[in-house]
């Protein structure tokens, strides 16, 4: 086996380990520096920065709506009938054959 390798495979756990220990250590620091009073914000988000997301959501939804208008009207335009919908013919006929359909049903109980 190659002994510098294995010294250089070493070392990267070394440095590997040093780093995983300072980050538990900052955790910790981390931890009590909070429980010993430092301040902390229980409201959640400030009147300010609300506002700021507030303004960015406008802006937002207003280039959104911008888009979609601008496609609406560079497309080819679309026809008229929805998909599924029926004509007024159709749905008569589908009325009166429901209708006849439910006479037949009540001379049939009756």
């Amino acid at each position: 086996m190659d002994l510098q390798r294995i010294v250089a495979e070493l070392r990267s756990e070394r440095d590997r380990i040093d780093r995983a220990i300072a980050s538990l250590e900052m955790r910790s620091v981390g931890r009590a520096a909070r429980s010993v009073g430092a301040v902390r914000r229980v409201g959640g988000i400030t009147p300010a920065g609300r506002k700021r997301l507030s303004e960015a959501m406008r802006r937002r939804w207003a280039e959104r709506r911008a888009k979609s208008v601008k496609a609406a009207t560079s497309t080819a335009p679309k026809s008229r009938r929805k998909r599924g919908a029926m004509s007024t013919t159709a749905r008569k006929r589908l009325s009166e054959m429901m209708k006849k359909r439910w006479a037949e049903r009540r001379k049939k109980t009756s």
